[in-house]
């Protein structure tokens, strides 16, 4: 791990370090993934967190490791379902039980688990079979929670993909795409329902990729541009994370769920990646993940939410080594791991 990686970390610890545990950072969240060989123990994991301001951590499974180090620390924890245990949630009622009651219930209340995702991208998977069972399995994990007496306590939701929305641009056209609308109208009904979030992986990088100019780079990055004018509602965006939820936002209010709130479940920027992968760079995520959190902290909102910020889980705490694809995939960390190469 070269030194100017560790001096993205310094610098993401000291933002994360700058405003102790107030109830208004409750927003910042963290993703911690696993796909790896060099992580720090859950034990070291947990001090790591308690130093910081972040009070969310999603995991991507139920790692009971993991759950137990952060018991008694006040941190909200974010659990998953396997996309493979779909089947077998929305078809057996006992077998929701069990998950739950392994997942959930043995650690309660000392563990604060707060939402349950079952699955993760799953109607943006292409398996017909999976995405019909997405939401019988979604209520079959709700029962077992209110049979617990923890269904006023635990959400549930799944995670969804930005490619759901048909149309982004402009934030005020925002829509999803028809192909899912039956099966989103389900997802989106159970969330009204319950009370439940939203939850998106909004990635500026990406739109960034896509789009290599000198201005796209600015707007993606929170730093000084001429905006993006909405020429329906004459908003003039400033940055692409507010561009993008509020496309999310638009497209949930035309379908006629404006109570749904939105999660942002995953965003980031990664310090390093292959040479056809314009923009990661350290410079540029020390920038985004650094003027999110501060335009996150500022409670401004988005144009569309204001005077509120949306809940964002950061993308990631550690690199995840083992993961295939581009160099991008595995260069996403904000810390450091102390044996990381």
């Amino acid at each position: 791990m070269s030194a100017l990686h560790f001096t993205v970390t310094f610098l993401l610890l000291t933002l994360l370090l700058e405003v102790n545990k107030a109830k208004s950072q409750s927003f910042i969240g963290v993703n911690y993934g696993q796909v790896a060989d060099n992580l720090p123990s859950p034990a070291a994991t947990s001090k790591l967190l308690q130093s910081t301001s972040i009070q969310k951590v999603r995991l991507y499974g139920s790692d009971a490791a993991m759950i137990k180090a952060l018991a008694s620390t006040g941190i909200g924890i974010v659990i998953g379902t396997a996309n493979g245990d779909i089947p077998a949630l929305a078809s057996d009622s006992n077998f929701a039980k069990n998950w739950v009651d392994t997942n959930e219930v043995a650690y309660y209340p000392a563990s604060k688990i707060i939402l349950i995702n079952v699955g993760n991208e799953v109607i943006m998977s292409g398996d017909n079979n999976l995405i019909s069972q997405l939401l019988p399995a979604m209520q079959n994990v709700k029962n077992a929670l209110d049979a617990a007496s923890l269904g006023d306590k635990v959400k549930v939701s799944t995670v969804h993909s930005m490619t759901l929305l048909k149309q982004s641009e402009p934030p005020s056209s925002g829509s999803f795409d028809p192909a899912y609308g039956d099966m989103l109208k389900g997802v989106l009904a159970f969330n009204n329902a319950t009370g439940s979030p939203f939850a998106i992986n909004p990635y500026p990088f990406f739109a960034y990729r896509s789009d290599p100019r000198p201005e796209t780079l600015a707007f993606c990055l929170f730093q000084p541009n001429s905006g993006r004018l909405d020429g329906n509602t004459k908003i003039n965006y400033m940055n692409m994370f507010d561009a993008q939820v509020d496309a999310v936002r638009s497209a949930l209010d035309a379908m006629g769920f404006k109570n749904v709130e939105i999660v942002v479940a995953e965003t980031g920027w990664p310090y390093k990646g292959d040479s056809d992968e314009v923009g990661a760079s350290i410079e540029n995520a020390k920038a985004y993940n650094g003027n999110l959190i501060a335009h996150l902290r500022s409670m401004v909102g988005t144009p569309l939410m204001p005077g509120k910020s949306v809940d964002t889980y950061l993308f990631a705490l550690y690199d995840e080594n083992l993961k295939s694809g581009p160099t991008s995939e595995r260069s996403f960390g904000l810390y450091r791991s102390p044996i990381s190469p």
